[in-house]
């Protein structure tokens, strides 16, 4: 680690001088989530530039927290993984997670709005149950975002595979969602409900699909944490 450290024995500084420089505990955040690959890793944290990544991910493997595995059958290309200590952060980052949760403002967490991480995020969370035993290509569509910002296509698939997409896949769309950027975050959140939100939320095709956007819209893994800040 490049930073100059607490030098103290304690092992709450020990610590901090690992996991408490900038961007490395959302690093770590996005390998529990479960990606292992740079551009997935990337894609977690888009405000991050890839040098930076690049960095963290090799400081944390001279730490032992994470390490670099070559991918079978692609030459040249490797991923990352959690070692037996980097898995130990588990607890750490819902900890941290259920924190900000219960004590950070809504209007604060609200304030950082950015929509190609909201739908990253939601991706990875989408619950396949309650939707067909099909394709299903889902639409969202935020009208006061700039064009390029405007729409994303949840395309999923019966294996259990969910693509986000930034072009339009060319499939048939099932179900078109359009609401703003605020709302769905606040929903996605756990700050509020698809019911509660429902007159900010504008739906277009299946109607069982839209019925159920609540069960299968992929929230939070802290939403369910209660809140002591408004």
């Amino acid at each position: 680690m490049a930073n100059a450290g607490y030098k103290q024995f304690c092992p709450v500084a020990m610590a901090a001088e690992i996991l408490c420089t900038r961007w490395t505990m959302l690093v770590i955040r996005e390998l529990v989530a479960g990606s292992t690959r740079f551009n997935d890793l990337q894609r977690g944290v888009p405000k991050m530039s890839r040098s930076l990544l690049s960095q963290r991910l090799k400081e944390l493997e001279e730490s032992h927290i994470v390490e670099r595995r070559v991918i079978a059958h692609e030459r040249g290309l490797h991923d990352y993984h959690l070692t037996p200590a980097g898995r130990d952060l588990v607890t750490v980052v819902e900890a941290f997670g259920n924190w900000g949760q219960k004590w950070v403002e809504s209007r604060l967490t609200l304030d950082n709005l950015d929509p190609a991480l909201l739908m990253w995020d939601m991706r990875r969370n989408l619950d396949l149950e309650p939707l067909p035993a099909r394709r299903t290509v889902i639409q969202f569509h935020f009208a006061e975002l700039a064009q390029a910002r405007r729409n994303y296509w949840f395309v999923a698939e019966p294996s259990g595979e969910v693509d986000l997409c930034i072009i339009d896949p060319g499939f048939e769309v099932d179900l078109y969602v359009s609401t703003d950027l605020r709302t769905l975050t606040a929903i996605w959140m756990g700050l509020t409900t698809v019911a509660a939100a429902r007159e900010r939320i504008e739906f277009d095709g299946n109607r069982e699909i839209a019925a159920t956007m609540q069960t299968w819209l992929g929230l939070s893994p802290f939403a369910a944490q209660e809140r002591m800040a408004s």
